[in-house]
Parts: C-alpha cells; sequence; structure tokens
C-alpha cells in the first residue's frame, strides 16, 4: 500500500512518504514540520499548532492534526502551489493562529537580536583595547610624541565614523535591509573602505610632502564640513533623490525583492543583483564620500601617514559592531553633531597655522578634541535626562 495509516490522537492521519518535498511551500509551517521526518501530510487541510518550546530560536515543534483525507483536487492545488490568501500559509490564513503563539520569526529575530548586541558589546570593547594597547606599544618604541598623535587621530576618526553611521541609519531604513544582514553589508563596506582609504593616505602623503599649498585646499574643506555640520543642517532622509542611489540604481540591474543575505541571484533566467548588493554599493560610495573629510582631519593631526593609516583602521574595524550598540539610539546624541563640526573647524584652523608657520602642539590637538567631543555627548545625556 501507498498509504500508511497511523492513530495520532484518536485521529486517522494518512501519510505518504516522498523525499521530495517540491509540493509543500518553503515558507510554510508544513515544510518545518515535515522536513525533519522527510514525511508529506495530505494537504492542505491541515491545521498547525504550535508548541514553542523554551529553546525556540535553535528549534520550533509542530503538531499538525490531519481533518480529512486529501484528494486529486487537492493534489493539484498542491502542485500549483496556490494559496488562498497573500498573508498565508498553504490556504491557511496567519489569523486563525495568529492569537495562539507569537510569530517564529520573530522570536527568532529577538532572540538574534539579544545575542548579536552581546556580542557587538565585546567586539568594541575588545577593538578599543587593542587600539588602546598599539598606542601604548607605539609610545614606547617612537616616544610619547608619535603615541600623542595616534590618539588624537583615533578619537577624531572615531568621532566621524559615528557621525557617518546617521547615514548608514538612513542607507539601511530607505533600502528596508532586515537586521540579520545588516552586518553582513557592513562587514563588505568595510573592506573596502579599508583597502579606499589605505591608498587615498599613501596619495595625500605624497601630494603634501610635495606640496605645501594643498594643506590650504584640505583646511577649506574641513572648514565646510564643519559648517554643515555646526550650523545643524539636516540629511536628507529621503535617498530617492540621492545622486548615489540613482547612480547606483542606473547601472546595476536590481531585484524588487531580497533573496535571503545573496548578493547576486537569477530572475526569470537572468543574473540579477539583489538589494542587498545596492546596499554595498551605495555604503561603499558614502564611505568615499566620508574620507573626502576624514583623511585630511588625521593629516592635520600628523604627517605620518603610518599614523594617518592604523588610527583610520582601528577606528573603522570597530565599525560594525559600534552600529549595532548605538543605531537605535544615535538620534538621542542631539550634541554630537554640533561638537564635530567644532573639532573638524579647529582641526581646519590647526592646518592654516601650520601653514603660515605657527605650530599648534598635538597634545593641546588631542586634549581639544577628547573635551568637545565627551562634552557633546554628556549634554547629549543631560538634555535626554531632563
Amino acid at each position: 500500500m501507498g498509504l500508511a495509516s497511523v492513530i495520532y490522537n484518536g485521529v486517522q492521519v494518512p501519510l505518504k512518504f516522498n523525499s521530495s518535498l517540491s509540493r509543500v511551500s518553503p515558507t510554510s509551517p508544513l515544510f518545518q514540520a515535515s522536513k525533519w521526518s522527510r514525511v508529506q501530510f495530505s494537504y492542505p487541510h491541515i491545521l498547525p499548532l504550535y508548541a514553542v518550546g523554551r529553546r525556540c530560536r535553535r528549534r520550533a515543534h509542530y503538531s499538525p492534526i490531519v481533518c480529512s483525507r486529501g484528494t486529486e483536487q487537492e493534489e493539484e492545488l498542491s502542485n500549483s502551489g496556490a494559496t488562498t490568501s497573500p498573508q498565508s500559509y498553504d490556504g491557511i490564513k496567519n489569523a486563525e493562529i495568529s492569537h495562539t503563539t507569537p510569530s517564529i520569526g520573530d522570536l527568532e529575530e529577538k532572540n538574534w537580536g539579544r545575542d548579536n548586541y552581546t556580542s557587538s558589546v565585546r567586539t568594541v570593547a575588545l577593538w578599543v583595547c587593542t587600539a588602546v594597547a598599539f598606542g601604548v606599544g607605539l609610545g614606547l618604541k617612537e616616544g610619547v610624541g608619535k603615541a600623542t598623535e595616534f590618539f588624537a587621530g583615533y578619537l577624531l576618526e572615531q568621532s566621524l565614523s559615528v557621525d557617518n553611521l546617521f547615514v548608514f541609519v538612513l542607507i539601511f531604513k530607505y533600502f528596508k535591509v532586515p537586521i540579520m544582514y545588516q552586518n553582513r553589508v557592513l562587514s563588505y563596506g568595510i573592506a573596502g573602505a579599508i583597502i579606499f582609504r589605505l591608498s587615498l593616505i599613501l596619495l595625500g602623503a605624497a601630494t603634501l610632502q610635495r606640496f605645501e599649498a594643498v594643506n590650504l585646499f584640505l583646511a577649506a574643506i574641513l572648514l565646510y564640513s564643519s559648517f554643515k555640520l555646526f550650523s545643524g543642517e539636516e540629511e536628507d532622509t529621503d535617498l530617492s533623490d540621492n545622486f548615489v542611489v540613482k547612480t547606483c540604481q542606473k547601472f546595476i540591474p536590481v531585484t524588487s525583492s531580497y533573496d535571503g543575505n545573496r548578493f547576486i541571484t537569477v530572475q526569470d533566467g537572468v543574473w540579477k543583483a539583489t538589494p542587498l548588493l545596492l546596499t554595498v554599493a551605495v555604503i561603499e560610495l558614502s564611505d568615499i564620500a566620508f574620507a573626502v573629510d576624514s583623511i585630511p582631519a588625521v593629516f592635520g593631526v600628523t604627517r605620518d601617514p603610518f599614523v594617518v593609516f592604523t588610527s583610520n583602521l582601528f577606528a573603522i574595524l570597530g565599525l560594525r559592531s559600534l552600529y549595532t550598540l548605538i543605531s537605535e539610539s544615535m538620534s538621542e546624541l542631539e550634541y554630537l553633531q554640533p561638537s564635530i563640526g567644532v573639532v573638524l573647524g579647529f582641526i581646519g584652523c590647526k592646518m592654516i597655522l601650520d601653514f603660515f608657520g605657527y605650530h599648534v602642539g598635538t597634545e593641546v590637538s588631542l586634549g581639544f578634541v577628547a573635551t568637545t567631543l565627551t562634552s557633546g555627548v554628556l549634554l547629549s545625556l543631560m538634555k535626554k535626562s531632563d
């Protein structure tokens, strides 16, 4: 016989053994239940009853109860994969079971977010401690002056990186990137940023050695960026008219939906990029724009390309985990952007003074940067508490 009779809770359950589960939608709870036992139940008169255990993040247990035997019409319906509602599981509306249990996806995302937050705290602490240890080691080997330059550049680059996260939040919201995939996008974005910034630093160091007047051009960039930040100009929250976004959308054929965490997928027999790849491209190009003011800012503190690159490197490496920690609370740091604007203005003025022979000590720069940024954060927290 092709059917096996099993008595379950007083109900006769017809089973059909099939190594292929192609007749069941991959998103269906029936698929999730049957993929473990490799058994396909009669379709579609099934009411999934969810009994989620304590460890629902790892595994969900389903108890499907079959109410009647499948017919040939049901077989045809199963083959077509049709559903009666766009918000349904194989013809059964979610509303019928939504009052009994929460969504499995919601539970997984909640637990994933909690675990990811804890991991991000450890990662940020690790990179900060590594940067401090590197700075101390640099000071022991090269002298206190080099260590001071490194810490000044690191603090400056870290603050600018936090400011850049405001734009990353807008990009993720615009492309509706699921939270589980945002770290993947940032990982590729950070890798590209390291390569690009290394090239820009080497080019900038060689240019500054040959043409001292370039300092005035870089100082002008910093003063303009300072004015934009200190004046409190709002970021454009509508990215549909953003030049970078429009350029990427024009040259990259993109699907209308995500395909898991894939960057490339096949649609209608044609290889196309998913919105995830488009997001990476936009973040990469945005980082190039960020580097236009961040690299000159560090060159305003030190001319040593090694110190400039290492301070950039340590600030960028912790950026992904830092985003996870503060992405939801960045809007509460109201005075952070103005304080960064003050710092950029100070560095721009310092570069102009250096060009005309009036040198400002690195220790003074480090103290000013640290004091200004700390004041901005503390004022923001005080206003929040009020």
